[in-house]
Formats: structure tokens, C-alpha cells, sequence
């Protein structure tokens, strides 16, 4: 018998080798026809697996998060079925469940086109139809080993001699056999044809590697509603409006040159104003934390990186060393060691500690070519990267600190929605450092975010190699997760590098180390605000915050002596003193998404005023310059969504 300790903290005695759905039907049978799958031991798991050791049981029914990640599995495998049905000759790659569907990797004898589409989702609406049993079944590799090669999936085999278990499980409906862990719903009627979607074919290299065979990926979405998958067509199609490099063309705010190099962002100059905007208010907000500002060098020799581990555990992200007067040279991944360095050229105290450095320091990584998308994932990106050396009594104070900060700093720019994850070690050789150190580092993290009272999930082998971290990640106006803010336990590095203070006691000590960047990636950061907004910036953000449109040429000079009072006290202005009609202007202005158009005429020039249009296209009257500078300052100060009070 094993113990099975349930949510409510009950504890039930079942049979070894019980399934989960036996474990709980034996709980309540309305509880077992709800049940989709089961958390076990923090673990998901399918139904039918059986219950070998003692744990805590979660039977997880419809309506979260790990119901639909089991229904967008079945859905891949329902998906694959039907491309194998349509298609004899294609071999299986892998099919995941992803946070908003799914997708199968597929190596046809053809290639795909959209229209295709069509005929596999009526394929799979028939397979739904069938309700066919999902069986799961165990076996030993050799045995899969043999199937697998009677099926003439190559792509299974390699994956099946990357598992270290003498027995895996393979999932079968119909006449269809994948090697999976599961979980999968009990049968193919358990998903609702409307709603279930293809979405869209792209290509994909084998294990994300460029010298691999390319495949083809089928994307697609499934839901427990059919209102669910509209709704989500509904935000596709609104991200769709909001893609950041669409809306970074169209505003002109950045581009990538293949001259240059892929993943590597030249800012244009509204672009650069905006990053600028967002830089300037970064250093006031440090400035007042208390933080030192610090610059450190873009490159650095191997020994640097070696003592720090990143060549040891970090070199495949790491560009390729250059040779400078016959040492080796990288390009930085990580702003940290150079900041290290900075507070070893002296002796500290105590007293002195906690020290905050912080630098926007631009940073090298590489990323494949497949996976580089926009401002989001690029080769070079600038970090807010601050770091905290204290004592070890300082640091859950300094921990809270930085949250709070966090979470302060992404209000400011609009977000009030914030996803907290805690990213414990990570596994297979991947880390630094004592296993007892690191729950020391893990349980400082928790305690901080347990003390805030907050919801947090477990990234479980998510933290950075040389210690855990806490990640925040913002909501935005679409319900999208993006990630922000890191804040990171490091007790390793302060040994590589011996750094020390002086105690009380007067003798040395090791001090600790909180990393933390609160914006993240500046691209990263401005990619997201792009689409948060839709490119149109609260005022205090915005690029341009007016243009002032003369009617006729005649008032051109009032307009330009309008654009230089507003950029005295400190607004973005400009004059568009082109040829084309005031409508035309106007409408420009409004694709543009500049927050006020200021129209001057003969009245405005006599009365000093400008007659005062919002890009929504409300038309707020005439308005005395003076007084457009004041509430415009002031809401700029505010920060505030635009609120045109004359």
C-alpha cells in the first residue's frame, strides 16, 4: 500500500500500482468522470499511469490551465492522425501542447500549403467524431524500439535512445502509435470540433538544429469553447494589429539590415527618443533608490569569463573569442563580472554595505537564426542590470526592496497585471555551487515573495546557473505574459571572484549578491510597449507628444514659433509644414498616433491660442499656448493615460 495525502490534507492508503483514475474514483466517482488528469507530486500526470510511491495528489478537472494543456496535447496527437491519414510516408517528429495550442513537427515527402490546412482539420473532425479510445501503454525501449522501427519512424528512435528509463509509454488511438509521457484526455470525442483550429504551417529544424533536416510544423489552437476560441481569434487578430515590427516599420521607430546582421536593432530617431525617454526616467528612479551608476567595457578576456563560469556553463550562448595582442577576447554575455570588479579595487566595510550598482550595459548573445523575431529576441540588447552586494542579514530586506522597486518601475509604464514565478536550480550539471546552498538562496526568494503575500508559481530547474531567481512577468492589454523583471540569489559568484567586507568582528566575510534587472531587455521591454499600446504612447512616452499644422503658409511661422515654446518647456514638437491639405495632416498625425495636433490659423496666430485636436479624433477647441504647455506638462509628470482637461 502507499499513502496518497490529498489537497484538504486527507490522507488515503491505496493499492500499489493503483492508476490515478482507480485512486480517484475511489475518492468520489463524480470526481473521477470530471477528472482530466492529475498533479502528483508537483508533477502532471496522465490518468491511467499507475501510483508507485507515497505523494500529494491534485485530480485536476476542467477549467485551468494543466486541463488544457492535456486537451492540446490530444489535439496534437488527433492533429498528427490526420496529416499521417491524408499523407502515407510522413514521419513523426514531436507534437507539444504550447501555452495558447499546440503544433507536430512532420517530415512529409511534400511540402505544405495553407490550403492543406483544410483538408487535415476535416480529417481530424472525423477522428473527433469516432471518439476513438486513448490507450496508454507501457513498454521496455527494446520493445518501442522494435514498433518504432517497424513504423519506420526515425525521428521517434533517436528521441527514444535520448531516454535514460528502461520503460516508456506510448499513447495509441486507432490506428495511430505515439511514443509520449503524456497526459492525454481518456478519447478523441473528449475535444469539441468547434473548437479546435489549424492555424498555420512554418518550418522548423530538427531539435532547433540549423545542421538538422528542416520539417514542417502545423500550428494549431484548441479549446474547452467554442466562445473561448473566438475570443482567442479575436486577440490573433488584434496582436496581428499591434506586431511590433509592423508598427516599428509604419512609426518609423527601428530596422535590422541584413548589412548588418541579423537580431541587431538600429533605432531610428523617434525610436531612439522613445528608448531615450524611458532611459532618463530609469536613472532618475535609480538616483533616487540610492544606486550608483556605473559603465563597464563591452568585451573582456577569457580569464574574466572563466573565473565568472560562463565559459564552463554559459559558452554556447558566448560569440567566438577574438584574438587581441595573443589573448582571448569575448564580447560580453553578462554585465556582472565587470561590475564585481568595480567594488574589488578596494577594501569595504560593514558599514558601507548594502553597495547598489546598476548600468544600462549592453550585452552579446547568440541566438539561432530561426528563433530571432523583432525587438524580442535579438543578438545584442541592452540590460538594466543592477547589482546589490550586502551581508547576509541584508538581503531579504534588499530582495523586498528590489520588488518593490520592480513592480513601482512597471506601473509606471501602464501594467498592473504581474505573473510571479520562482525559478528553482537547474538540472543536469547546469549549475554552480552547493545543493544546500542553493535551497538557502531558494528559501531567502521565497520568504521575500511569501512575505508580500503574494501568488507565485515554481519554475522548477528555471534559475540561471549560478543561483535562483524570482521572475516577473507583466500582463498586457491582450492578456499576454511578457517577461520583465529578474531578481536573482547569488552566493557563487562572490566566492569565484573572493570578494569580501570586513565584519565587525574586523576580520573578512563573504558578502551576497542580489542580481536583478527591472525592465529586462530594453528591446525586449520597447517591443512589449509597442504592442501594449498599439504604438499609441501615453503622452510622457510618446516620440513626437505634438505637431503643430499650420493651415496655409502664411502661418508657418507661427506655427514653428508655437513648436519652439513647446520644446522650451520641455515637450517633443514639431511643425508639419508640408504642402498637403490640413486634412491631410491631420490624418497623418493620427497614423502617426501623436497625442495632440495643434491647427494655427489667423485666429490662433492673433489670440495666441491653437485649436486643439486629440488623436482619437475629438476636437477639444481653441486653447491658449500657455495654457496647452501647463496641462500637457502636467500630465507628462503624471505619467498618467492621456486625460485632455483645457
Amino acid at each position: 500500500m502507499i499513502r496518497i495525502t490529498l489537497p484538504d490534507g486527507s490522507v488515503r492508503e491505496v493499492k500499489r500500482g493503483a492508476s490515478f483514475l482507480e485512486v480517484a474514483e475511489g475518492i468520489g466517482p463524480r470526481l473521477a468522470k470530471a477528472a482530466v488528469c492529475v498533479r502528483f507530486n508537483g508533477e502532471l500526470h496522465d490518468l491511467r499511469e499507475a501510483a508507485l510511491v507515497d505523494g500529494d495528489l491534485a485530480v485536476i478537472g476542467p477549467g485551468g490551465p494543466e486541463a488544457l494543456q492535456t486537451l492540446r496535447h490530444t489535439a496534437s496527437h488527433v492533429m498528427a492522425q490526420a496529416v499521417k491519414r491524408r499523407f502515407p510516408g510522413v514521419q513523426l517528429g514531436i507534437g507539444p501542447a504550447i501555452e495558447e495550442g499546440f503544433y507536430y513537427d512532420l517530415d512529409l515527402p511534400t511540402p505544405l500549403a495553407e490550403e492543406d490546412l483544410a483538408q487535415i482539420a476535416e480529417e481530424m473532425r472525423g477522428i473527433i467524431a469516432a471518439d476513438l479510445p486513448i490507450v496508454r501503454r507501457e513498454m521496455t525501449k527494446a520493445e518501442a524500439r522494435t514498433l518504432f522501427e517497424g513504423r519506420g519512424e526515425t525521428y521517434k528512435l533517436e528521441l527514444l535512445a535520448d531516454i535514460e528509463d528502461d520503460v516508456v509509454s506510448i499513447f495509441e488511438q486507432g490506428e495511430f502509435v505515439d511514443l509520449c509521457r503524456g497526459p492525454h484526455l481518456r478519447s478523441t470525442g473528449g475535444l469539441r470540433p468547434d473548437a479546435v483550429k489549424l492555424l498555420s504551417v512554418a518550418g522548423a529544424y530538427w531539435r532547433g538544429d540549423e545542421a538538422r533536416p528542416m520539417l514542417q510544423r502545423i500550428y494549431g489552437t484548441a479549446w474547452e469553447r467554442a466562445k473561448d476560441l473566438e475570443q482567442y481569434l479575436w486577440r490573433l487578430e488584434e496582436a496581428a494589429k499591434r506586431d511590433h515590427r509592423k508598427l516599428g516599420k509604419d512609426l518609423d521607430l527601428f530596422s535590422i539590415h541584413e548589412e548588418g546582421g541579423a537580431g541587431l536593432i538600429c533605432w531610428h530617431p523617434k525610436g531612439a527618443r522613445l528608448r531615450r525617454t524611458i532611459e532618463e526616467f530609469w536613472y532618475a528612479e535609480h538616483d533616487r533608490q540610492g544606486y550608483d551608476i556605473v559603465a563597464t567595457p563591452h568585451i573582456g578576456k577569457s580569464q574574466l569569463w572563466a573565473t565568472s563560469g560562463h565559459l564552463d556553463f554559459y559558452r554556447e550562448n558566448m560569440y567566438s573569442p577574438m584574438d587581441i595582442d595573443g589573448a582571448d577576447y569575448y564580447v560580453k554575455p553578462m554585465n556582472c563580472p565587470y561590475q564585481i570588479l568595480i567594488y574589488k579595487t578596494r577594501g569595504h566595510s560593514y558599514r558601507e554595505l548594502p553597495i547598489r550598482m546598476a548600468e544600462l550595459g549592453t550585452v552579446y548573445r547568440y541566438e539561432r537564426s530561426g528563433v530571432l523575431h523583432g525587438l524580442l529576441r535579438v543578438r545584442g540588447f541592452t540590460i538594466d542590470d543592477g547589482h546589490i552586494i550586502c551581508r547576509p542579514d541584508q538581503v531579504d530586506a534588499e530582495i523586498r526592496g528590489v520588488y518593490e522597486f520592480s513592480v513601482n518601475m512597471l506601473s509606471a509604464f501602464g501594467f498592473r497585471d504581474f505573473d510571479i514565478y520562482l525559478a528553482t536550480r537547474p538540472h543536469a550539471g547546469k549549475a554552480v555551487g552547493e545543493p544546500e546552498r542553493w535551497e538557502q538562496a531558494t528559501a531567502a526568494l521565497r520568504a521575500a515573495l511569501d512575505a508580500h503575500g503574494l501568488p507565485y508559481k515554481v519554475d522548477d530547474g528555471g534559475g540561471a546557473f549560478y543561483g535562483p531567481k524570482i521572475d516577473i512577468k507583466v500582463r498586457d492589454t491582450l492578456g499576454r505574459a511578457w517577461q520583465c523583471s529578474t531578481i536573482q540569489f547569488d552566493f557563487n559568484l562572490p566566492e569565484r571572484f573572493d570578494m569580501t567586507y570586513i565584519g565587525e568582528d574586523g576580520a573578512e566575510h563573504r558578502p551576497y549578491m542580489v542580481h536583478r534587472a527591472l525592465l529586462g531587455s530594453l528591446e525586449r521591454f520597447i517591443g512589449c510597449l509597442i504592442e501594449h499600446y498599439g504604438g499609441a504612447f501615453p503622452v510622457w512616452l510618446a516620440p513626437v507628444q505634438a505637431v503643430v499644422i499650420p493651415i496655409a503658409d502664411r502661418h508657418n511661422a507661427y506655427a514653428a514659433d508655437v513648436a519652439q515654446r513647446l520644446r522650451n518647456a520641455g515637450l517633443r514638437a514639431v511643425v508639419d509644414d508640408t504642402s498637403e491639405r490640413m486634412n491631410s495632416k491631420i490624418r497623418a498625425a493620427q497614423l502617426d498616433k501623436i497625442p495632440y495636433m495643434l491647427v494655427v490659423g489667423d485666429r490662433e496666430a492673433e489670440a495666441g491660442a491653437v485649436a486643439l485636436r486629440l488623436r482619437n479624433g475629438e476636437d477639444a477647441g481653441a486653447v491658449p499656448v500657455k495654457a496647452f504647455i501647463d496641462t500637457a506638462n502636467s500630465i507628462v509628470r503624471s505619467k498618467s493615460a492621456e486625460n485632455w482637461q483645457a
